[in-house]
């Protein structure tokens, strides 16, 4: 006869295998170059390359429904920092998680070599894991989601022997009118009631690759944009009016006019909303917004950080199914 004690334990234990899934986690990255990028004017405005690879998370003991893919560092967002926020909840919907990361930190995806470096990882993973090509997903917040969107253009716009197919995308609270950034970078340098290390760098960024302002190329920002409000013909949104969207925002107007005196119009809800008005035009009638409140500590990925992964995942599936 069992002790109480030896009860307790294996009620805990039989808990605990409800929630825990086996998984396999696979890693292949490329040596880390003995180079840097410039990323400043200055003389010290460096900053080394990063490991070139992935990390795939594989359900094990059961059939792969379908890839989640997330575009981060592998070495400035801790090597899948977001993907494994969500390895649990898709390993029991049978999702692989596949996380991809190119030799350049804080890639804006600025260059075709860094999204055929992106699509080269992908195709790999793809043929030699035996992932079916179906339902997948790209999701991410900050430049991990605006990576996506990259790539999604860089797919649809080439000729590509292998490619995916995207069934949907995640929209976690990131920039997508470099326009309205520029600008808000602009404000923040000028009342300089912030650091301004993120300004000054992002906009360095935005000027050398896309070869001037908004004010003197105007086109270049409109075509690295998914969406602008700047921009009239909004080319870009008919990229992605065939996908299954659900965007997650947090405004946080408060916080952000308390801590950075910033505006309505500094803030990247304000593209996101934009970017799914201009979808349901084109016709995407297959679009959801989710409006979070900010945490009590917020933070630069805090939207993905706080969002309800089981309710993600279980919208995940039912686009799977229709």
């Amino acid at each position: 006869m069992k002790t109480p004690s030896q009860l307790f334990l294996l009620i805990i234990l039989a808990l605990f295998s409800i929630k825990s899934f086996s998984q396999k986690q696979i890693e292949h990255y490329e040596p880390i170059k003995t180079d840097s990028l410039r990323v400043g004017p200055g003389d010290a405005d460096f900053v080394p390359l990063i490991q070139s690879g992935y990390t795939l998370m594989l359900p094990e003991h059961k059939t792969i429904k379908g890839t989640l893919i997330f575009l981060e560092d592998s070495g400035y967002d801790k090597k899948n920092m977001n993907a494994k926020l969500i390895y649990d909840q898709a390993s029991e919907k049978g999702f692989a998680v596949l996380s991809v990361s190119t030799e350049i930190p804080f890639d804006f995806y600025f260059s075709k070599a860094s999204m055929q470096s992106t699509h080269h990882h992908i195709r790999e993973v793809f043929v030699k894991h035996k992932l079916p090509n179906k339902n997948v997903f790209f999701l991410g917040a900050s430049l991990v989601g605006h990576r996506a969107m990259r790539y999604i253009k860089f797919m649809k716009e080439g000729n590509h022997e292998f490619k995916v197919n995207i069934e949907g995308i995640v929209l976690c609270n990131f920039t997508l009118d470099w326009t309205r950034k520029w600008y808000q970078h602009k404000r923040d340098i000028r009342i300089n009631k912030i650091s301004l290390w993120e300004p000054k760098f992002i906009n360095y960024m935005l000027e050398t690759h896309l070869k001037g302002t908004p004010k003197t190329a105007p086109e270049q920002y409109h075509n690295f944009s998914s969406y602008s409000y700047f921009d009239e013909k909004n080319q870009n949104i008919k990229l992605y009016k065939t996908y299954a969207i659900r965007a997650y925002i947090e405004p946080a107007i408060k916080y952000r006019l308390t801590k950075y005196l910033r505006t309505l119009y500094e803030n990247n809800a304000t593209d996101i909303v934009g970017f799914l008005a201009e979808l349901e035009l084109a016709g995407n009638k297959n679009t959801e917004l989710i409006v979070l409140n900010p945490p009590q500590k917020k933070f630069v990925q805090s939207t993905w950080y706080t969002l309800d992964k089981d309710d993600l995942i279980d919208w995940i599936q039912k686009q799977t199914k229709k």
